[in-house]
């Protein structure tokens, strides 16, 4: 009698445990899953380290394993529509399907990044020299000298086996920025970054860049920024191989080193996916390492003292990415993913990063681009059936030859952005539209610039015509072809019409 009692109550209470198991079971199988589809991100990898994301974004990917929010926000052209891009799942990857049927059958251009960190510090399209305070800034080509969104469709990939989009930048001009950024760090404060990008676009120009920048979009002078540049510019000279390589755009200057160039035994640093690293303490060090984003660990550029002139550093709180501190708009490349970190990370930290970037499964970066080509041509203008003429670096040019030589003679440089650039060949310089376009051309630069970049506009009765860059006016063969080109006008006629010939090379 005294023993059934006893197995009862034995009884009900192994069933009560066996329930409860029974009970936690499916809440830890659960947990599991969402651990293996959200295990920790980039950021979640940060802030163990002790130098927490404060500003971070991706296309492809949550960089929280709690993140569920948006991406970033698509526009399409057929009607000005906008859309949220988010996640399949928490902490998971990009679900990318609405946004192929959002953009079927029209354009989209990718208008914000949104910033993963409780900070909202999002990206939308840079406002270049548009904003209250930007009259420093390099114009951009969208309204009133904003810059404009990349094509969201114009970059494939896949991450994890699910289908995916980076940010390309690509057409000139193309930009983000947010110039009021929170909690990120400033002055001389020690910063981590880094991007996830691809040397299968880059360029020698100036600048293609992600990080702290100026919040004028202006030149504030050395040290006033902070980003991660990865391009071949080697503006100090000196530098070996082609590139492109890992640098710091600390303004004034893309740093592969505290002198400049880059190592002589690394010529370049290439991949479909190439992670990039750059971290300042704000007085004493720099440090730029480089990684395969889809495979092992990280190579070490550079680790010491700052370039002379920029200890300490002034970084102001702004975040950017795609063009240059004063929105230097002729760098291109990929973006897909990246962060600032408040914080000299660790190189355990950087490597449990990069760890986690090569678990992700980047793959299938597939799109390619012609590279810039070269043409010898010479210019008619309408406007009085002349050759446009480059005498030499003191004289503007002028259509004023009836025959063709060395002075009529330019080479044509299609870049693979939509643009051009003219170099004469009577004295090996580049035409320039000359303050900003407000006096006429003259061939006397050393190198491209936005002042020395054009688009090439083809009319309908198979001339050309050239709007430069930087004003966005059409260059015209002003008083019937009398007096020095200039780019001043705003719709085409005559005076704004070229006959463009191929020319023998001299």
């Amino acid at each position: 009698m005294l023993v059934l009692p006893t197995l009862r109550r034995r009884t009900r209470l192994l069933i009560a445990f066996l329930l409860a198991v029974a009970i936690a079971v499916p809440v830890l199988g659960t947990a599991a899953t969402h651990a293996a589809a959200a295990s920790s991100g980039p950021c979640d990898i940060y802030a163990s380290g002790g130098t927490p994301c404060e500003a971070a974004y991706s296309t492809t990917r949550a960089m929280f394993s709690s993140y569920n929010g948006p991406l970033y926000q698509i526009r399409r052209a057929s009607d000005s529509a906008t859309l949220n891009i988010g996640l399949a799942s928490a902490g998971g990857l990009v679900a990318s399907a609405p946004q192929v049927s959002f953009c079927a059958g029209t354009a989209c251009t990718l208008t914000q990044l949104y910033d993963q960190t409780p900070n909202a510090n999002n990206l939308p399209i840079s406002p270049g020299s548009s904003c209250a305070g930007c009259s420093g800034a390099l114009s951009g080509p969208g309204p009133n000298g904003a810059d404009i969104g990349a094509d969201a469709m114009a970059l494939p990939i896949t991450v994890g086996g699910k289908a995916a989009y980076g940010v390309l930048v690509n057409n000139i001009g193309t930009g983000y920025r947010n110039n009021a950024v929170r909690n990120v760090p400033t002055g001389s404060q020690p910063e981590g970054l880094y991007m996830l990008t691809s040397s299968k676009l880059t360029s020698g120009s100036c600048c293609f860049d992600f990080g702290s920048a100026e919040t004028d979009d202006s030149d504030d002078g050395n040290a006033t920024m902070n980003a991660i540049y990865y391009g071949s510019a080697c503006w100090t000279g000196g530098c070996t191989g082609s590139g492109p390589w890992v640098g710091g755009d600390l303004e004034n200057g893309m740093y592969f080193s505290a002198a400049g160039p880059n190592p002589s035994n690394i010529p370049s640093e290439t991949g479909s996916f190439v992670s990039a690293w750059e971290k300042n303490n704000g007085t004493t060090n720099f440090t730029l390492k480089y990684g395969n984003g889809q495979s092992g660990g990280l190579t070490q550029a550079y680790s010491g003292a700052l370039p002379g002139g920029y200890n300490p550093m002034k970084v102001q709180p702004s975040v950017e990415l795609g063009t240059g501190g004063d929105n230097s708009p002729e760098g291109t490349g990929e973006f897909f993913e990246g962060a600032v970190t408040k914080g000299f990370p660790t190189d355990a930290t950087e490597n449990s990063v990069q760890a986690n970037i090569t678990a992700a499964g980047y793959a299938n970066n597939t799109t390619t681009f012609p590279p810039p080509t070269q043409s010898v041509i010479s210019l008619k203008a309408h406007a009085n059936g002349k050759y446009v003429d480059a005498a030499n670096s003191t004289t503007s040019l002028i259509a004023d030859a009836t025959s063709v030589g060395t002075n009529e003679t330019f080479t044509l440089v299609a870049n693979n952005n939509n643009t051009v650039n003219l170099k004469a060949r009577s004295d090996n310089q580049w035409v320039t539209a000359e303050s900003s376009g407000s006096s006429p051309l003259i061939a006397n630069r050393g190198g491209a610039g936005p002042w020395e970049t054009f688009y090439l506009l083809h009319n309908p009765d198979g001339s050309v015509s050239f709007r430069a860059y930087d004003n966005q006016h059409l260059v015209t063969a002003e008083n019937a072809g009398a007096s020095a080109l200039i780019a001043n006008r705003t719709a085409v006629g005559p005076w704004e019409e070229f006959d463009l010939a191929a020319a023998p090379s001299p």
